[in-house]
């Protein structure tokens, strides 16, 4: 008897964290460090390739950006600094400010998923144009890239739809449930991070052979809050088993797709060209 009580009374005993200055230190401040951490992912994979494309348009190797690229940029940097000023006002105590805020995201999130899904196109049609209608040289030249514009054609694709869908879960949990809001809006702006992996050619990668790679290091992306939220808790919260599910099959189905004749052939028919 006195065994099992004494195992009772381990059980119940509170872990180590519990209650300390610094473990609520780290749930006040972890998912402002998250917000800022993207912000630095974003920045080191885009500035490097977006200097040596806009010296491409300079020097005539490459046509100027199209609007709707400027303005998805605008977007996606507006929303990840709305973010980060979002995380800070509630590690601060500004719950107030934080929910008036929140109309802009909300503003902000819808005009992104409409961005996307304008973006990608455009981007395809300029290097089909030039494959199909451009001087021999560049024909030439874009033949080959127009494969994997198709296939990255299949992430954009699968990137904005996981964004819209867990975005939505968020802001329709805002007022019930504030752990799964601010977890999911993590979780869906960690999707498209992609774009700016990517353009981190320093990385190892099995691109453009499989954008396996990528789908890592996405997980690695989000493994410090996830880890948090596992020492700390002691469990899984729901948002990841949402989470985690949705981002397993559809990467999955990108993965099967990749560069497939089926995919190619379907890529020119939702573009009809």
């Amino acid at each position: 008897m006195a065994t099992i009580a004494g195992k009772l009374n381990n059980e119940r005993r509170p872990d180590a964290l519990s209650g300390t200055t610094r473990a609520h230190a780290i749930d006040r401040w972890i998912y402002v460090l998250m917000a800022a951490w993207f912000i630095v992912i974003v920045l080191v994979g885009f500035i490097p390739d977006a200097m040596m494309k806009v010296a491409m348009v300079k020097a005539g190797a490459r046509p100027p950006f199209p609007a709707i690229l400027h303005i998805h940029a605008v977007l996606m940097g507006s929303f990840l600094l709305l973010l980060l000023a979002q995380t800070w006002l509630m590690a601060t105590g500004r719950k107030a400010l934080h929910m008036q805020l929140g109309v802009l995201g909300i503003t902000l999130a819808a005009a992104l998923v409409v961005a996307g899904f304008m973006l990608a196109p455009t981007m395809y049609y300029q290097v089909w144009g030039g494959a199909t209608f451009g001087p021999p040289q560049v024909r030439a030249a874009l033949a080959p890239v127009l494969p994997l514009v198709e296939n990255i054609l299949l992430l954009q694709m699968a990137a904005g739809i996981m964004f819209a869908v867990f975005i939505t879960v968020a802001l329709t949990a805002r007022e019930r449930d504030c752990g799964l809001h601010k977890r999911m809006v993590i979780l869906a702006i960690a999707v498209p991070l992609g774009a700016a992996i990517d353009r981190m050619t320093w990385l190892p990668t099995t691109m453009p052979a499989s954008p396996i790679t990528t789908d890592l290091y996405v997980l690695l992306a989000i493994a410090p809050m996830f880890v948090w939220d596992v020492i700390r808790n002691r469990r899984v919260h729901e948002a990841y088993k949402i989470w985690f599910p949705a981002f397993i099959v559809v990467t999955a189905a990108v993965n099967l797709l990749w560069d497939k004749p089926w995919w190619h052939a379907t890529a020119k028919a939702i573009m009809r060209v």
